[in-house]
């Protein structure tokens, strides 16, 4: 499914509040990549594992500073529809 691109402009002051809050630096914060997995987790899987998906997304981010984001995302989305 072809979902109408985002702007995730209006959202940066927000986006830019919390993660002061939280001492995160928000150019790791990638709103169309955030919505793409959980849209493509949704759609493989279920809607209410798609917040679990991007949390688990950003836990891996966090373990390896180095793991490449794409992949990632690739990995959890290829799972995400099997239960083998």
């Amino acid at each position: 499914m072809k979902r109408p691109p985002i702007d995730p402009a209006p959202w940066q002051p927000w986006i830019d509040h919390v993660c002061a809050a939280v001492d995160v630096d928000p150019l790791l914060v990638d709103v169309r990549a955030i919505h793409a997995l959980t849209g493509d987790v949704a759609a493989a899987f279920t809607r209410p594992m798609a917040p679990v998906s991007a949390h688990l997304w950003g836990l891996a981010r966090g373990t390896d500073g180095e793991a490449d984001p794409q992949r990632l995302r690739e990995a959890l989305v290829d799972v995400a529809g099997r239960q083998d």
